[in-house]
């Protein structure tokens, strides 16, 4: 017997007031009221405990939007990009639709089964992140495997703006070398302003300190006076934002039909990259596009240019059947003339930077050049020849 039918029968039975009953039992009169019109209208069932749901929902999501709500993240989906709440609310916003609020569409997207609630994930609260105070402060790049039809593996490199999580460059390459490294760094700053540091691991077509000289990207930084900084090894925790940025990345290429050539997979890159920099809210961000983040601020710069101190090597040698050398800088293999006549002579090659002398092994000077980068072949008539 529940409180209720309790009251009715001593009210009924007992003849106690309900003044007494509800002072005594702690209840509002108006409820025992109530309670006793039902039972004189319904009997025993009258006092059966029923439900407090309202019986209509003026403010409930329609079934048109509801519908809208539930194909919009399942195109979003099939795209191969995010499809939570926050994100269908950020579409439907831009989209100029009206749009119930976020934990409306997280609850509806709960009942359609569309969710599974994770109580065990870890808060956010006990996250604890670096992030650039400015765009253009650091920029992280780090390149990632994928592959085309036929399981050709292939490579894509990565940069982007630590502050704003922009894209600066996301380029499919067959192989990554130091020089493809080097190009896109220079098409990036070239666009976007020359950033204050670089982090990147240490991979050896961004970094080879460990082999005691310098890659293409390490020599323009040091020129720039941009700030190389580097991961420690085997911790790619340090790069955290690119490596998440590639699982962004591949979560799309998944849903795209496998690409035949590197120009196809190119294709699908850039316009990830557009979707991703322009219309994909950002949770990190505040759900803003990493476009607006970048655009928000003052752009960082590097410090004064400093005076870099000279790289030098000595090199043991010997001149080809052709009468020529070859000799690597800025990651790129340049041949150097030194004549017939010397060919098959053990030399040994004095470097300082740009500037070269090569002599034979009993100290005769044979040729004094300053390296010309922008050409391959460095021919005799550039620079001394003896």
């Amino acid at each position: 017997m529940g409180l209720g039918h309790y009251l009715v029968e001593a009210h009924l039975r007992e003849g106690r007031s309900v003044a007494e009953l509800a002072r005594t039992h702690g209840i509002h009169r108006s409820w025992l009221y109530k309670l006793l019109a039902r039972y004189r209208r319904e009997g025993e069932a009258g006092l059966v405990p029923r439900s407090r749901r309202p019986h209509r929902f003026p403010a409930a999501i329609s079934k048109a939007t509801a519908d809208r709500i539930v194909r919009l993240r399942a195109k979003l989906l099939r795209q191969g990009f995010d499809g939570g709440a926050e994100t269908i609310h950020w579409h439907l916003t831009h989209r100029h639709v009206p749009a119930p609020a976020v934990s409306s569409i997280w609850r509806l997207l709960r009942r359609r089964g569309l969710v599974t609630p994770q109580p065990h994930k870890r808060p956010r609260s006990s996250f604890v992140r670096f992030v650039a105070a400015l765009p253009n402060e650091c920029w992280q790049s780090d390149a990632t495997h994928w592959q085309l039809q036929g399981e050709r593996s292939v490579e894509i490199v990565n940069l982007i703006d630590d502050h704003s999580r922009l894209c600066l460059r996301s380029v499919a390459l067959v192989v990554t070398t130091a020089a493809d490294v080097a190009r896109i760094f220079e098409s990036a700053r070239g666009q976007y302003g020359v950033p204050a540091a670089v982090l990147t691991d240490n991979g050896r077509a961004f970094s080879a300190e460990d082999r005691g000289w310098q890659v293409a990207l390490e020599s323009d930084l040091g020129t720039l006076g941009v700030v190389h900084k580097r991961a420690r090894p085997y911790h790619p925790q340090t790069c955290g934002k690119v490596e998440r940025f590639h699982q962004t990345m591949k979560r799309y290429l998944r849903e795209q039909p496998a690409p035949a050539s590197l120009r196809q997979l190119q294709a699908q890159l850039d316009r990830f990259v557009r979707y991703y920099n322009e219309q994909r809210p950002h949770r990190a961000l505040g759900r803003r596009t990493p476009a607006e983040v970048y655009a928000a601020k003052v752009k960082a710069t590097p410090p004064a240019a400093p005076v870099l101190p000279t790289h030098y090597r000595v090199r043991h040698d010997r001149v080809d059947a052709h009468g020529k050398l070859t000799l690597r800088f800025d990651s790129k293999l340049h041949h150097i003339g030194v004549g017939a006549r010397h060919k098959r002579r053990e030399v040994v090659l004095f470097i300082a930077d740009r500037e070269v002398r090569i002599l034979t092994a009993e100290g005769q000077l044979l040729r004094q050049l300053t390296l010309d980068p922008s050409r391959d072949y460095q021919p005799q008539s550039l620079g001394v020849a003896v």
